[in-house]
């Protein structure tokens, strides 16, 4: 397939008009293509002037959607939440856990080893790339729309059960480092799998810590810890003075103001921030009564929030968290990358997908320039979503 006339997001050089080819579920070039192709009537051909192609969006924190959560723990709920992100232009997908006790967990992680068999190979469902374990190494005092009941100290036998139960599809950890257990278990495990500091009350000395010690990702910065301070700078400071670490970020208009979005983006560059969107099952739902993490949460518009008033999961999907990204002036191509690439790259996943590049899976998506609305939804190079242009 030859999609031409589109203007392509590539990572270092922004918008270029290109055409852009698809042989066998990769991305190729034109002469490995025309090597494929010496009879070319039944070639297909897509004529995108006047729309962006963008790699497909990689969401590495969220719970669900469409009635659905990962906790579940059902081949129904990985299949409804992978076909719904998929259809909103999010072709890979690392779905977090909640703070559940272990039997809980491993039973989230077997489901979802059992789900990428079964998904091999077919394009109608997004790519799990991973897992995101958030929980239940947190702190009581941050804990959020977490179930303090299931808090525990960090424990590395039990990350490594989970692990084995998982196939090894565990790719980020989110832990406060402040807690029992935390700093030995960064310092263990760091080479292993990527470690997230979020859920915390810790100051910047822990943090930097943290850091140090091979921590190299932020959870839903500014979310669930201690603000920063002109004295008391806490893990903003500590994760801008270590530059190896990428935080993310909520931006559906509801976690995080505008003006932070900005002096986030200012403060880290489009090299290291990440969009997420921290997503729960009623995104793409009614307004109405819902669970997370066996919590109840009320919705209205966009605010989820537990009994107490706690803002909860959010209910906005990625692609939306990119347009309102665009909205509060941060520009597109970053924006983008920031959907993309980075999440790719954060969680070890950047060889198969999150850029238009040779040899990747073929996810991308077309959108249109006015309003950024999606056309088409490209997987391993089979249109999953038309919407005309």
């Amino acid at each position: 397939m030859k999609i031409k006339n589109a203007s392509v997001f590539c990572v270092e050089q922004g918008f270029v008009e290109k055409d852009v080819y698809m042989e066998n579920g990769q991305f190729t070039d034109e002469a490995r293509y025309g090597c494929t192709h010496e009879d070319r009537d039944g070639e297909q051909v897509i004529d995108a002037g006047g729309l962006y192609l963008i790699p497909g969006l990689v969401d590495i924190h969220f719970h669900g959607c469409a009635g659905a959560d990962f906790s579940d723990g059902t081949p129904e709920a990985l299949r409804t939440i992978s076909a719904c992100q998929l259809a909103n232009g999010v072709t890979s997908i690392c779905p977090a856990t909640m703070t559940f006790p272990e039997e809980t967990l491993e039973a989230i992680c077997e489901n979802a080893f059992e789900y990428l068999a079964e998904s091999e190979g077919l394009p109608a469902w997004a790519a799990l790339r991973g897992i995101h374990l958030e929980g239940p190494f947190i702190a009581a005092e941050k804990q959020g729309a977490q179930n303090p009941q299931y808090i525990q100290a960090a424990d590395t036998a039990l990350y490594r059960r989970l692990q084995n139960a998982a196939h090894g599809l565990i790719r980020l950890v989110t832990l406060a480092p402040e807690t029992p257990g935390a700093e030995a278990f960064i310092r263990e495990l760091h080479g292993e799998v990527h470690l997230s500091i979020g859920h915390t009350a810790c100051d910047y000395a822990c943090a930097k810590r943290a850091f140090e010690s091979g921590a190299d990702h932020v959870t839903h910065l500014f979310n669930a810890m201690k603000g920063f301070g002109h004295r008391a700078p806490g893990v903003l400071a500590a994760a801008f003075d270590a530059k190896h670490v990428m935080p993310e970020l909520i931006c559906d208009g509801v976690h995080v103001d505008a003006a932070a979005v900005r002096v986030a983006f200012q403060i880290f560059g489009g090299e290291r921030m990440i969009l997420v969107s921290d997503s729960m099952r009623a995104a793409g739902m009614a307004d109405g009564d819902y669970t997370l993490g066996g919590q109840q949460v009320h919705v209205e518009g966009k605010l989820a929030t537990l009994a107490d008033g706690t803002i909860a999961g959010a209910v906005t999907n990625l692609m939306d968290c990119l347009r309102t990204a665009v909205a509060f002036g941060i520009p597109l191509e970053t924006a983008v990358r920031c959907a993309s690439y980075n999440p790719a790259r954060a969680i070890g996943v950047d060889s198969v997908c999150g850029s238009i590049d040779v040899g990747k899976d073929a996810d991308c998506v077309l959108l249109s320039k006015e309003g950024l609305e999606i056309r088409k939804v490209f997987r391993k190079g089979v249109c999953v979503q038309n919407v005309g242009k």
